[in-house]
């Protein structure tokens, strides 16, 4: 069953996280990945949530989802990353 990786980003360094940004697409298709939406308008319609950036992607199964986000490829993203935005990510389990 697929599953998704929902993102809530606040870039707080849009030069460095531009950095990240260029790693992180070909560490998805790695782990099997796929984008749905990246950083697109952002309309909020029901309650107080304002995100700034959201991205969605989608694995195979929650499980690759979270060998994506465990990787050592991915750690040196995230770690270049660091001091360039804050990052709110949840996975969840499709239907």
């Amino acid at each position: 069953m697929a599953a998704y990786l929902v993102v809530d980003c606040e870039v707080t360094d849009p030069q460095r996280f531009e950095t990240y940004k260029a790693m992180v697409p070909g560490l998805v298709r790695q782990f099997g990945g796929k984008y749905l939406a990246r950083g697109g308008d952002v309309v909020p319609l029901e309650g107080d949530w304002k995100p700034q950036r959201v991205v969605i992607v989608e694995f195979p199964t929650l499980d690759a989802a979270r060998t994506f986000l465990e990787s050592s490829e991915y750690r040196v993203a995230r770690a270049a990353r660091e001091g360039a935005a804050r990052m709110r990510i949840l996975a969840v389990a499709g239907v």
